[in-house]
């Protein structure tokens, strides 16, 4: 039985790849794995998928290996296609706010090229 995408994903920009391949071939499978829940749950729960406050539209996806956590950026456009940004190994418990403004940064970005400008 095929299971099909709820929602889409897009890689935006070259941060989310370079994270993504500085990670293990085990941390690429997780992060590949909570990737393929966001396509195709119609709900996410909290444990993988966060709003950020306060960031305008910015989400976290949320991948836990064994003691290292890791959060992937993204955001919505055009109702269920989730563009993917940056991400980073979280070392504290509060996210840094220069990986939240990098974040932001590069959805301004993406909105200014499907622009134009």
């Amino acid at each position: 039985m095929e299971i099909s995408p709820t929602r889409k994903t897009l890689v935006y920009g070259t941060e989310f790849w370079a994270f993504y391949n500085s990670c293990s071939r085990k941390v690429q499978a997780k992060i590949d794995w909570v990737i393929g829940l966001v396509r195709t749950m119609k709900v996410m729960p909290e444990k993988f998928f966060k709003h950020i406050e306060g960031a305008d539209g910015l989400f976290e996806i949320r991948v836990k290996s064994g003691s290292n956590i890791f959060r992937i950026f993204c955001f919505f456009d055009q109702g269920n296609l989730v563009i993917l940004l940056n991400g980073f190994q979280k070392k504290t418990n509060k996210t840094p706010g220069n990986e939240i403004t990098r974040a932001m940064r590069l959805k301004q970005r993406y909105y200014d090229e499907r622009k134009g400008k």
